[in-house]
């Protein structure tokens, strides 16, 4: 089984006062993402003493969104949380600052690009499924960062979806981002607060239960799904063939529960449909931990 041992996090000052970084002007950056209240931009650093510094992505507040206030206080927390963080394959933190009009700006590692554009890109390319033994590397990656965000750190991510997976290279790194909604797991293991994304929230959440890491395991199951079918769940696409997309059928009953897997993609995705179809049990207590879904890999795949 592979094993992680985390080193020690560097001091880095997450607060606006203390840090030598000074954010450029936003037409000299490079629009990369967006979600509420936020946008992503790519940041190229010069060189230092003749050396080349890689990129950063900067997560910036927006200049007028509603709750302004309450969305730069979630990207201190979400750059308190990550700067706590050291494990490869969690997206590193850089810095934490402010804009000279007193928006806040979190700095962290720029990979390429996401799970989610390059999904969106086989899917109109009309490429298939994503490989099997790709499917299981990014699932066994993703979960080495959830194993020690879970046990480590007694956090839960709150938004796994394909989205928050970043790629590098070709996927030569693997990496879980944005912990803008993690929160901590009290003493009998569960999360006082969760917020996610309704398409890939587990059943309990969605009624109001006991909310524990099993919500992001049933989350990556989710995920699986749309490594197969190339689309976000319950959209109204068709698993059949995999290559029909309706937005208009979305339906909110569907939620919370697990989509068909689609049938004759042969014995290479036996596996894929097995770790989707323990991640996505209804009852949390049937679904696997981070480290046994690393440990089936482990025993079939000989990692």
């Amino acid at each position: 089984m592979d094993v992680h041992n985390t080193p020690k996090a560097s001091s880095r000052d997450s607060a606006n006062t203390g840090s030598p970084f000074v954010v450029p002007p936003t037409p000299c950056l490079k629009k990369i993402g967006w979600g509420t209240g936020v946008v992503v931009y790519h940041m190229d650093r010069s060189p230092f003493s003749g050396v080349a510094r890689s990129p950063w992505a900067l997560k910036k507040v927006s200049r007028a969104p509603k709750r302004k206030k309450f969305i730069g206080s979630r990207l201190k927390l979400e750059a308190d949380i990550l700067k706590k963080l050291n494990h490869p394959n969690i997206v590193g933190f850089r810095c934490f600052t402010k804009t000279k009009d007193g928006r806040e700006v979190l700095a962290m590692e720029e990979c390429e690009e996401s799970l989610g554009t390059i999904l969106e890109n086989r899917y109109e390319n009309k490429e298939g499924p994503m490989e099997a033994e790709l499917i299981i590397k990014i699932i066994y990656e993703v979960c080495k960062a959830l194993r020690y965000v879970h046990t480590e750190h007694r956090i839960i991510h709150g938004d796994i979806k394909s989205y928050n997976i970043l790629i590098k290279g070709d996927y030569d790194a693997i990496k879980l981002c944005d912990f803008g909604v993690s929160f901590p797991l009290n003493e009998a293991g569960e999360a006082q607060d969760y917020v996610g994304t309704e398409v890939w929230s587990a059943p309990e959440v969605l009624i109001g239960g006991s909310v524990t890491v099993k919500a992001d395991i049933f989350a990556l199951g989710l995920t699986i799904w749309e490594m197969v079918c190339l689309v976000p769940p319950h959209t109204g696409s068709s698993v059949e063939s995999c290559d029909s997309f309706d937005e208009s059928l979305d339906s909110v009953d569907n939620y919370g529960t697990r989509p068909s897997f689609p049938e004759g993609l042969g014995d290479r995705y036996k596996l894929v449909e097995r770790l989707f179809t323990w991640c996505t049990e209804q009852d949390l207590n049937n679904r696997p931990t981070a480290d046994e879904i690393i440990a089936l890999i482990d025993a079939t795949h000989g990692k």
